[in-house]
């Protein structure tokens, strides 16, 4: 049983300061002790191998479950556009190649959507939180995690433009700006943090944290 004046811990299967920051905001849960693969000692890596957000999420967070005794929060995040059928899907970092950097992503969707209308260029962000248990990652049988989705919809620009956020941001038009408007590379953090597609998921995954004693 825990003392009752110590934090809850959580674990976040990442290795990255950043997104443990980010979440740490996100999900405000003051209460509770956030920690990182590396806090905890967790050595290797996990192939993600799943073919959706959903199936790769709950696999990371079921590995740090298990590894660490801690429940677990993982998330899987992506990009899916209408015209490739949803692609690059879970390959997006890796669009372009194994080791692509983000402007040879970018490249080569702005290739694929090339001719294409304003109206056939749609796009979303997606983010998919799983929450582990250690008894739900030790199954065999694959208990269900808990799995919420966050979105943030938009187009595809025509060309790069602004060189804030990361990933695909300066090709990404959000669904309030009108064709041709600012990308994601040029809003600011505070502007983008509010509709952002982990934004969402972790305004979903907050009440049930809450809701476990987090």
């Amino acid at each position: 049983m825990r003392d009752r004046g110590a934090h809850p811990r959580l674990v976040v299967a990442t290795r990255s300061l950043h997104k443990l920051a980010e979440l740490r905001v996100l999900l405000d849960v003051p209460g509770a002790e956030l920690l990182t693969l590396d806090d905890l000692g967790v050595e290797g890596d996990l192939d993600e191998t799943g073919s959706t957000f959903e199936a790769n999420a709950a696999l990371k967070a079921r590995f740090a479950a298990r590894a660490t005794g801690l429940p677990a929060l993982a998330d899987d995040s992506g990009l899916e556009v209408d015209a490739l059928d949803g692609g690059p899907g879970v390959r997006t970092r890796r669009y372009a190649g194994d080791h692509a950097t983000d402007a040879q992503n970018n490249a080569k969707l702005l290739a694929a959507l090339d001719g294409l209308r304003p109206e056939q260029r749609g796009a979303r962000y997606v983010c998919v939180l799983a929450l582990a248990a250690p008894a739900d990652a030790g199954s065999r049988g694959g208990q269900p995690v808990t799995l919420v989705r966050g979105t943030c919809r938009g187009r595809i620009a025509t060309e790069p433009r602004g060189g804030g956020g990361f990933g695909y941001d300066p090709i990404f038009e959000p669904r309030s700006e009108p064709p041709g408007g600012r990308t994601l590379g040029l809003w600011s953090a505070d502007e983008k943090n509010p509709i952002s597609h982990r934004a969402a998921a972790a305004r979903r995954m907050s009440p049930i944290l809450r809701e476990r004693g987090f």
